[in-house]
């Protein structure tokens, strides 16, 4: 045990998580959050572990890629999965939180943890004793300076973008109908609303987002944009060609117009935002189209008519290190021992994968200060997988990575389904999990 405390630095997901797990190890924490006296382009609040983006933490299933992330941050105590199954809303096959409820909830337990001081100001240097940088990718500038002077490299960045939110009055359900994909969900009439499209009007509205205007990148723009591949605005899918949208957030697969008894030409599906299920956000359509351009476009959408927007989609940027030169899968940064990172700033994406990596940075640097073998996941594990490819990935070609099945290593069996095979994948990422966690002495949390 160490008399020092430990620096955390960044209240959103990473910084949360790394900040709670060091102290139910006894470690007392300064958690440094600039928010409200220093603000950002993204968030709208000074909430700890603020979702700015979509309120999905993604598919809770073990047989896709974040939920096979979850089950195994559920294994290792997350308090913030918890956290998002306890504030979680219908969603169908998916993990999605009140926002205000998942806020509240990781705020109660950061603030009242006696191991736990939250410091309301902006940290603009690197502290000399051991420390976690979990700042996401809205660094301040002067942190950011100081972290590029620490790496000896100017940073990566690329532009994130966020999707618009309707009320659920405003939404023409004669027009627009409940199902999910398939019918998976806990309810049969599908957690998701579904606003069809015939090829007439797909037409139309792909022409005329390719005609709107986007919105300046205002004080985010240093250099022409850099767009994180899965996570592009839907006017950018627009401009790659007619039927891009139509393979992509607004593909059709398992869903039929009642109407009709037909499958549709495009849908665009509609998320519950929060627990009394009043509001909903429009999936997979981050935006920087200008409002007035935005709200006119998004109009053309059958049931959107005459929605109420309560917000609108909009740009802002996501900064992270080149890890493969800076870290080691431990997070650990490799010219300082007791200096850690953690979240999207490492080039993790996703809320999941950025909860993950807050946590691996917390256990490791824990370890380290209690003299003990650093902690290191196998590949077969999803988040091992994630660790690994931030830190060995190569540095000319960084690209931010969400958890997937194409990071771990070949099976040896041949499956008939894709199901079958990433039932297999999960299987053994679960057991392999399980075992490494058995031999490092730390108590494996029960899961689905």
């Amino acid at each position: 045990m160490t008399s020092q405390r430990i620096t955390v630095i960044g209240g959103g997901l990473a910084g949360t998580e790394a900040a709670w797990q060091l102290a139910e190890r006894g470690f007392d924490v300064d958690l440094y959050e600039m928010r409200p006296h220093k603000t950002t382009g993204a968030h709208v609040s000074d909430r700890l572990a603020e979702l700015v983006c979509s309120n999905s933490l993604g598919s809770k299933l073990r047989d896709r890629a974040t939920g096979l992330l979850q089950h195994e941050l559920k294994m290792l105590n997350s308090l913030l999965i918890r956290c998002a199954e306890e504030s979680s809303v219908p969603a169908g096959g998916a993990l999605a939180v009140d926002r205000e409820v998942f806020a509240q909830l990781v705020g109660d337990h950061i603030q009242n943890h006696p191991h736990i001081r939250v410091i309301r100001q902006e940290m603009p240097i690197i502290p000399d004793t051991p420390t976690i940088i979990a700042s996401g990718p809205l660094t301040s500038p002067a942190l950011a300076e100081q972290i590029a002077k620490l790496s000896g490299q100017d940073y990566l960045y690329f532009y994130d973008a966020i999707s618009p939110i309707v009320t659920l009055e405003s939404i023409d359900m004669t027009i627009a109908f409940k199902a999910s994909r398939y019918q998976r969900g806990d309810e049969n009439e599908g957690d998701y609303i579904n606003c069809p499209m015939n090829k007439d009007e797909y037409v139309a509205f792909v022409t005329a987002l390719r005609n709107a205007q986007t919105a300046e990148l205002r004080d985010f723009e240093r250099e022409d944009p850099n767009f994180f591949e899965g996570c592009l605005p839907i006017e950018q899918l627009a401009s790659r060609g007619e039927d891009t949208l139509a393979y992509g957030p607004m593909r059709p697969v398992g869903l039929r117009d009642p109407r009709t008894g037909n499958r549709p030409h495009a849908v665009v599906q509609l998320r519950r935002d929060n627990l009394t299920g009043s509001l909903y956000n429009i999936v997979g359509f981050q935006t920087n189209i200008k409002w007035g351009d935005q709200e006119t476009v998004l109009r053309l959408i059958p049931g959107l008519q005459n929605a109420e927007f309560i917000r609108m989609g909009q740009m802002h940027r996501n900064t992270f290190i080149n890890a493969p030169t800076l870290l080691n899968a431990t997070m650990q940064f490799r010219t300082r021992p007791d200096l850690y990172f953690g979240g999207q700033i490492t080039g993790v994406e996703g809320y999941v994968g950025n909860i993950a990596t807050g946590l691996i940075a917390a256990i490791n640097l824990a370890h380290n200060l209690r003299g003990e073998p650093e902690f290191i996941l196998p590949q077969t594990t999803m988040l091992g997988s994630l660790c690994y490819y931030v830190s060995h990935a190569d540095p000319k070609h960084f690209q931010p990575m969400k958890a997937n099945f194409g990071l771990l290593p070949e099976l040896p069996t041949r499956f008939r389904s894709k199901v079958e095979r990433y039932t297999a994948y999960a299987d053994r990422a679960l057991a392999d999990m399980k075992t490494t966690l058995e031999n490092a002495n730390i108590r494996v949390q029960e899961t689905l």
